[in-house]
């Protein structure tokens, strides 16, 4: 499924205010609605984390590239307000009037589509994760403790420096020609410019594991009908593709698909892949 070259920044982002947030979309196409939520990590978005899916699938799907609260240009997250992703989704799609969607979801934004799904199954027709953090549980084949990407994404938001942002883009990646200088300035430039979200995330940081999944939640993944796809990189230094398997044992309409010469960011790495893999889910399950 090829790109669509005139889908860009400027003609699909734009603000939504809901009840407690505003949250920052990127939005293209028609059809059956796509929420894209994007991973952690100082400078990412739901458009740099999901520029050539929304490019490709908007010829079929209504593709909606979320920024979360405490990214971007959405709102701020901290202490006071608390961190509720999946409050904040709820609240965007019924200002959206998206009854029912699929939803895809990259590490963190893996973590919030599982919890998501967990409360409202009625309102997710397709759940798909990539690079997903852990459920509860204790880890088999990873370490215990932070990942060696999670360490050098925690020291990209205490030094937001382009030197820093490339060690974070080198990690994130099995390909080291994808952390090109340009791409760490980039992401530099926007963690700069959203400096009091880096500040916050590391506050946060301290009252919970960004990417766990709760007892609750995997209790209620036991019991779910809805369809689920788990895609991981075989080589993802950040959330070891443990993290999947455990999922794929306790989620019973799943399946897995585990990527060669691939890191934690599948849907770029893969994009051709990922976007065809997406499809043929959404299409015929």
């Amino acid at each position: 499924m090829a790109a669509v070259a005139d889908v860009t920044f400027e003609d699909t982002t734009r603000l939504v205010n809901t009840k407690d947030y505003r949250i920052q979309i990127n939005e293209a196409g028609e059809g059956h609605p796509i929420f894209m939520i994007h991973g952690g990590g100082p400078g990412a978005t739901g458009w740099s984390n999901f520029a050539p899916n929304v490019a490709a699938l908007s010829r079929k799907y209504r593709c909606i590239a979320v920024t979360m609260p405490g990214w971007g240009e959405s709102s701020l997250q901290s202490l006071k307000t608390g961190r509720d992703g999946v409050e904040a989704m709820k609240q965007l799609a019924d200002e959206l009037g998206i009854d029912q969607a699929a939803f895809v979801g990259n590490s963190m934004g893996g973590a919030t589509s599982v919890s998501f799904t967990a409360e409202y199954p009625d309102r997710v027709s397709h759940l798909i994760t990539m690079g997903v953090g852990n459920p509860a549980g204790v880890n088999i084949l990873q370490p215990a403790g932070m990942s060696e990407g999670i360490r050098i994404l925690t020291e990209a938001y205490e030094d937001p420096s382009p030197a820093n942002m490339k060690r974070l883009v080198r990690i994130m990646c099995f390909d080291p020609a994808m952390a090109s200088d340009e791409l760490a300035e980039q992401r530099s430039a926007t963690a700069r410019r959203y400096s009091e979200h880096n500040q916050n995330w590391l506050d946060l940081l301290h009252s919970g594991p960004p990417m766990a999944l709760r007892a609750a939640t995997v209790q209620a993944m036991s019991s779910w009908t809805v369809p689920t796809m788990l895609i991981h990189g075989r080589d993802d230094r950040v959330a070891h593709f443990e993290a999947s398997l455990r999922l794929l044992a306790i989620i019973p309409n799943s399946r897995m698909v585990l990527i060669n010469r691939c890191g934690h960011w599948v849907q770029l790495e893969h994009a051709a892949e990922f976007n065809r893999l997406v499809d043929g889910f959404i299409a015929n399950t």
